[in-house]
């Protein structure tokens, strides 16, 4: 099985193993016994829609993430609502929110634990259980909203790392 590391964090963490590495990831995130299957970058944005709260007044919503995941610089898949990751190869998974810890900024998305609720396809990402969110960078959309239905998106850049059980 051919396992893709992204980035020196990610590099470190496989050659000195989860226990020795430097920041372990804070425990709302973390998947004990589960084991890396594909680590990616992504950029792209977070998506926000203006709508009326519970309190009747305007704020922004977060309403879809649109991003590439990318490998050694090339694009291998996509990310989008569901939320959904696909990947070349044609394998794919739908997740939900397990856990969150925050980002290293107010300006940062926090950092997601998300759990398989779906596969399609056969590929790299068909052992998945668990996705992770981590290193995020921008997201977050600031500012007043006027007008309901307007549409905002605020750039953002992560690592997605998918875990198998075992």
């Amino acid at each position: 099985m051919f396992i893709k590391l992204a980035g020196p964090t990610m590099l470190l963490a496989a050659l000195i193993g989860p226990a020795g590495a430097a920041e372990p990831l804070p425990d709302a995130i973390a998947a004990p016994g589960e084991s890396v299957v594909l680590s990616v970058h992504a950029e792209g944005a977070q998506v926000y829609e203006c709508k009326a709260g519970t309190d009747s007044k305007l704020a922004w919503s977060f309403r879809e993430p649109v991003a590439t995941l990318l490998s050694d610089g090339k694009t291998i898949g996509r990310h989008y609502a569901g939320p959904n990751w696909e990947l070349a190869d044609g394998s794919a998974v739908t997740a939900k929110a397990a856990g969150n810890a925050p980002g290293a900024t107010a300006a940062d998305i926090p950092w997601l634990k998300l759990e398989v609720t779906a596969r399609r396809g056969s590929g790299t990402l068909t052992p998945v259980a668990t996705v992770q969110r981590i290193n995020t960078h921008g997201g977050k959309l600031d500012g007043a909203c006027d007008k309901a239905g307007e549409f905002r998106s605020a750039p953002y850049s992560a690592e997605y790392v998918f875990l198998k059980k075992g």
